[in-house]
């Protein structure tokens, strides 16, 4: 294809289809947001490149790393997996969304006590994510770790011990090495 000016196929791929687009509103940290799309844009780019919320980091593109984090409806979810358009309704939660004011969420301000992070690139994914798992362990969610005797659901929260946030956390990964330092944060705030 010839990108040159006046090229009528050029011209025609920077022209949406009819029907590829929509216009619907997000709850992106208490806050509804009137975006209009293509159906295709992921969370983790309507944020971003959209909403100029970049706390979610762009890591694989493919769900493998957890550095794109964000919470839907309080349950931590990869946003570079999720198209926007079909979370019309949901409470999507970014890390600039934990905080109360100028009062840092307590996994935000276990994190900066505990010095676990390093280069930070993975940091909002691994807050967010930390915050999510610690809701799903309040609930009584098991991991792969938890232990079968294990009060059953939904009588009472999983216990957190090392070995059980760095199970849960196994899906955000930090390629500085911070892990020692990110379960110790997350233990300071652990029920």
């Amino acid at each position: 294809m010839d990108p040159t000016p006046g090229n009528d196929d050029a011209d025609a791929a920077q022209v949406p289809l009819p029907g590829t687009r929509s216009t619907f509103s997000l709850d992106i940290n208490g806050t509804a947001r009137t975006v209009t799309l293509d159906h295709r844009t992921t969370v983790l780019d309507a944020l971003r490149e959209h909403l100029g919320l970049t706390g979610a980091k762009k890591g694989c593109d493919h769900g493998q790393c957890g550095a794109c984090t964000v919470l839907v409806d309080g349950r931590r979810a990869n946003s570079c997996l999720l198209f926007a358009v079909a979370q019309e309704g949901a409470r999507i939660t970014t890390v600039e969304g934990l905080a109360d004011g100028d009062r840092l969420h307590p996994v935000q301000a276990a994190f900066l006590e505990r010095d676990a992070l390093q280069c930070g690139y993975c940091t909002p994914g691994q807050i967010c994510s930390a915050v999510g798992m610690l809701g799903e362990a309040a609930d009584g969610f098991p991991s792969h770790v938890t232990p079968p005797t294990a009060t059953p659901l939904p009588e009472g929260p999983a216990a957190l011990g090392a070995e059980e946030i760095r199970e849960r956390m196994s899906g955000n990964l930090c390629r500085c090495g911070a892990y020692s330092h990110i379960v110790r944060a997350i233990e300071d705030v652990a029920p």
